[in-house]
């Protein structure tokens, strides 16, 4: 049985893709969500795709190259359909078939790979759309429960001896090697599961967003399970 989401400072629930695209962030709400209960065997495309990399990119025509069940074409159409809807409005979707993304093991005290929350950044007025359709669920955190890694100060001390230039010059240090887009739950944190078959529309960091950017991490997968994700 689906779980279905509340309406939140952070969150506003839309109806439809015109209103997904449309809804302006503002305030403390950056994030936007279609919220829908998809019909369809999603798990059937999974077992007929062919993973070649831990992450594969899978096109439009792989999905039509796929012998599948009414079930099956049912939730092909809806991909298809999710695709071409962001493609007309200017966005560059990509369906991903996943068996996990590379870990972050450079240092001990500081994570900076997609499974630590973080926000994105942009140079432009742009948004992050995402989808899962199969496999385990991003997630995502309202802003005021969590603080920045570079903020913690063990972890800034520890950034402090990475450095190596003019102490004028360490913020910028910290953001050309994207160490202040990433963020540490606070003990409160109560994180909100973006759920199978909503599509969502995230806020991210550029100079003339009004909002917060939105914190949001993948999830660990689950075991011998692959992820079906719309990204763009």
């Amino acid at each position: 049985m689906k779980d279905y989401l509340l309406e939140t400072s952070q969150i506003a629930i839309v109806n439809s893709f015109s209103d997904l695209v449309k809804r302006n962030f503002e305030g403390q709400m950056n994030a936007v969500c279609w919220e829908r209960e998809l019909s369809g065997d999603f798990k059937e495309i999974v077992s007929k795709l062919h993973l070649k990399e831990d992450i594969t990119e899978v096109s439009p025509e792989d999905l039509l190259a796929l012998e599948l069940s009414q079930e099956g074409e049912f939730a092909r159409e809806i991909i298809l359909s999710d695709l071409q809807l962001l493609t007309d409005f200017g966005a560059s979707p990509s369906l991903n078939l996943l068996r996990n993304y590379q870990r972050d093991n450079e240092f001990d005290f500081i994570s900076t790979d997609v499974y630590s929350y973080h926000v994105d950044r942009s140079p432009v007025a742009t948004s992050t759309y995402l989808c899962t359709y199969f496999g385990a669920t991003s997630d995502i955190l309202p802003n005021d429960m969590a603080i920045q890694k570079i903020l913690v100060p063990e972890i800034r001390e520890e950034l402090k001896k990475l450095y190596d230039g003019p102490e004028s010059g360490f913020e910028n240090f910290l953001e050309e090697y994207y160490f202040d887009l990433h963020y540490q739950p606070k003990s409160n944190a109560m994180p909100i599961s973006l759920g199978i078959g909503n599509l969502w529309r995230l806020s991210v960091d550029h100079p003339d967003q009004k909002t917060p950017p939105c914190i949001h991490r993948a999830p660990v997968e689950n075991d011998g399970e692959l992820r079906l994700l719309l990204i763009c």
